[in-house]
């Protein structure tokens, strides 16, 4: 089969696994499909945690097994080879008589890490790796992060003004309600950012001054964990986030702090909140983290260098004076306009780049 069918067909894998962004935790996004005479003869996808595999999905949707045996399954990420909720998916592969296995990329969790590879070497199968791998990476992005760096994926996201502001010049009793920045549409679209990503943080200041909800309203999907950073711990238990379905993190430097419908997580001053709020989500298992402001939770943040990839609206207006948008450095990948706004997103290391900027669109 000629190198140009092998992208043709990861790319389909990659179009089916993103079709369930959000719901596979703590599992990876994985599609497979299975071909044979250059036709797709089965395909399938991850859907979520303990249910089938999307190799076993695709394999089962051949409705003649025998054509597996001269059939080339394609995947966008290395099939486990490990028995956890499920059988593993190489040995599936073996037993099933498919002899030709093309991959997107490896999988580099300990779990893993080749092992599913040597698996379907060992039994004669022949196996291609490395077909359109930072895209295959991409979509996984939060899982690689993970597995390699041990903490969450951590993407920044904020509006801004024309002239750089983020917000007015507000108290936090004032009762003054913040100024929008983005359209209907941004707004949509941030809600399904917040149902792609495990937590949400944001830090006292912005409870205090909007009484925001963090949680998924526009989008259809799970609500993320919500975090909130004060230093006092001293929160009205009135505000919306207490007050409605979802978990509550709060982390404090106070220990005798104590709210209702939240957990509190006592920081060591000593240390950063930074890493110390991030070590506490890779100990619970989160992969992903959005931090919604503000400004002091960002620029704590970035000037921790804790942070991954940053979302930015700007919007049309002028403030003339407020709080100041917080300033990083990295590369620019995408610039889009809406009716409301600009969005601009920015990676802060080169290497998490897809191969083009509409790859990036399509999985964002």
């Amino acid at each position: 089969m000629h190198p140009s069918d092998n992208i043709k067909f990861i790319r389909r894998c990659l179009d089916l696994a993103v079709r369930a962004e959000g719901m596979t935790y703590p599992n990876p996004l994985v599609g497979s499909v299975i071909v044979h005479n250059g036709l797709i003869i089965g395909e399938g996808y991850h859907l979520k945690a303990g249910g089938p595999h999307a190799e076993k999905i695709a394999i089962d949707s051949v409705a003649d097994k025998e054509m597996l045996k001269s059939s080339t399954l394609y995947v966008n990420l290395e099939p486990c080879s490990h028995f956890g909720k499920t059988p593993p998916c190489s040995d599936l592969i073996i037993s099933a008589g498919i002899k030709k296995v093309i991959i997107g990329t490896k999988d580099t969790s300990d779990k893993v890490s080749g092992k599913g590879i040597s698996n379907l070497k060992n039994a004669d199968c022949e196996v291609i790796k490395g077909v359109l791998e930072q895209e295959c990476r991409w979509i996984n992005r939060r899982f690689f992060t993970f597995n390699e760096k041990k903490r969450p994926y951590i993407i920044l996201k904020w509006a801004q003004s024309a002239d750089g502001f983020i917000d007015t010049n507000r108290h936090d009793d004032s009762g003054q309600k913040p100024a929008w920045i983005t359209g209907e549409a941004e707004r949509v679209l941030v809600h399904k950012w917040r149902a792609a990503e495990q937590a949400i943080l944001a830090g006292a200041g912005t409870i205090r001054a909007d009484n925001p909800r963090l949680n998924v309203r526009e989008w259809s999907g799970r609500n993320p964990v919500r975090g909130i950073l004060s230093s006092s711990g001293l929160l009205n238990e009135g505000f919306a986030v207490f007050n409605i379905n979802g978990t509550n993190v709060v982390f404090t430097n106070n220990a005798d702090a104590k709210i209702a419908n939240a957990v509190m997580v006592k920081l060591d001053e000593r240390s950063s909140s930074a890493l110390q709020i991030t070590n506490y989500f890779f100990n619970s298992g989160i992969q992903s983290m959005l931090i919604e402001g503000g400004a002091k939770v960002l620029n704590h943040f970035i000037s921790s260098g804790l942070w991954d990839e940053a979302r930015i609206f700007c919007g049309k207006d002028y403030f003339k004076e407020g709080i100041r948008t917080p300033v990083l450095n990295g590369k620019i990948l995408l610039q889009k306009k809406y009716s409301g706004s600009s969005l601009k997103v920015i990676l802060n290391e080169i290497d998490k780049t897809p191969a083009t900027v509409d790859n990036y669109n399509k999985y964002l």
